[in-house]
């Protein structure tokens, strides 16, 4: 089973949309490894975001980060992160497919609700971050051999 981190970033908190997004993981048949609200300070901030580092959008995405809290959450399932980032569509909501998260409820290019993992290697980096290892909890709900062909 592959693992990726969640961000509902702080639009989405402020605008109460945290539980219809998760609902969308859930129902397609990710399951919770770990979930908290967090209020990111700068330096949380600056390692997640390193790899934009010296870009003109930096210094906003730090702002934007810290500016409410954020849930974050791991999901866990086969081909976690491909799967979390289709749910979620492109950056930018205005371009996103009706369906998705960004694409019903997305309103701009920066402001975009959530940010995935964009692979397996960097879900293990950011997870890191973002939660301690005894924050992570190992589980198997009963019905995965339906959800997840097992």
């Amino acid at each position: 089973m592959e693992r990726t981190l969640i961000l509902l970033k702080p639009d989405c908190v402020q605008r109460r949309l945290a539980g219809a997004v998760l609902q969308r993981f859930e129902q397609k048949g990710l399951r919770l490894t770990a979930l908290k609200l967090v209020q990111a300070g700068r330096t949380l901030a600056e390692q997640h975001y390193a790899v934009h580092k010296g870009k003109p959008f930096y210094e906003s995405l730090l702002k934007f980060l810290t500016a409410g809290p954020t849930v974050a959450l791991v999901l866990e399932g086969r081909e976690a992160v491909a799967v979390a980032r289709s749910l979620i569509g492109p950056t930018d909501g205005a371009k996103a497919a009706p369906g998705t998260i960004r694409g019903d409820f997305g309103i701009s290019i920066q402001n975009n609700l959530i940010h995935g993992s964009d692979s397996a290697d960097n879900a293990k980096t950011e997870i890191a971050l973002w939660f301690k290892p005894e924050e992570l909890v190992d589980w198997q709900p009963a019905d995965a051999p339906w959800v997840a062909g097992a």
